[in-house]
């Protein structure tokens, strides 16, 4: 199928998806970067911008990421609130402090991306919307989303393209072409980068996840990213099943 006719798909699911839960409209963090960007264009194609609400959650974020977001809301001509989760984070770290515990480097990054997590399902309840997820293949397949933050979403529309094709995707749809090209980030602290975090670049995480030829660093490297991520895309563990004696037995 080529891509075009895939991305006629992914906005029939999405029209269909809003019909069959009875959801008033969908919930979408926009963060400026190319998988939000892309998500953002084809709800609105498949719904309608009246049925879409865009939130920005800066958290001690890098100013240029709320720049994007803000520009390609206007692009767009998207609906959208601004709320900073900056306060609700310090607090939560400073309760903390209080009790003599220094969260981890990880924690704390993670944190972030669960707060913002909160804010869409806050609005999207209130709403009786659904929040939107914007990880692609890539990500699902190495494990690159905060587990019960930016995975805990209730639609995954993009969840099927790999990274080369969502640039593509986005440029079909219109996203501005400074935004295709900007270095993919979480932007949850100065100088992260997508790549960096996993030790892979996207042009080989795509040769590898369609099928060609990866060198053997390379192909070891996601293979064990995909191992140590299984808890992130298994059903959570449960004991064996409770077999209930019958009365009187």
């Amino acid at each position: 199928m080529k891509l075009a006719n895939y991305l006629q798909e992914i906005k029939q699911f999405l029209k269909e998806m809003l019909q069959k839960t009875g959801a008033s409209t969908y919930v979408l963090g926009l963060s400026g970067g190319i998988d939000s960007s892309l998500v953002a264009a084809l709800a609105k194609e498949a719904v309608g911008k009246e049925k879409l609400m865009c939130l920005m959650m800066p958290i001690d974020s890098h100013p240029d990421d709320l720049k994007d977001a803000l520009f390609l809301a206007d692009h767009f001509k998207l609906n959208y609130l601004v709320i900073d989760g900056s306060k609700s984070f310090h607090a939560t770290v400073d309760e903390y402090k209080k009790q003599g515990v220094e969260l981890s480097f990880a924690a704390l990054t993670n944190l972030k991306v669960r707060i913002r997590m909160t804010i869409l399902y806050a609005f999207a309840q209130t709403h009786g919307g659904l929040v939107l997820g914007t990880d692609n293949m890539d990500e699902r397949y190495t494990g690159y989303f905060t587990k019960y933050g930016d995975g805990g979403v209730d639609l995954m529309p993009i969840a099927h393209l790999v990274k080369s094709e969502v640039m593509e995707a986005a440029e079909m749809l219109g996203v501005p072409s400074y935004l295709v090209k900007r270095v993919p980030s979480a932007g949850l602290f100065p100088g992260q980068t997508d790549e960096k975090e996993m030790g892979v670049t996207y042009r080989d995480l795509d040769a590898y996840l369609l099928g060609k030829e990866v060198n053997e660093e390379t192909k070891k490297r996601i293979e064990h990213l995909h191992k140590i991520s299984n808890h992130k895309r298994e059903p959570i563990p449960t004991p064996v099943e409770y077999v209930r004696e019958e009365d009187g037995k």
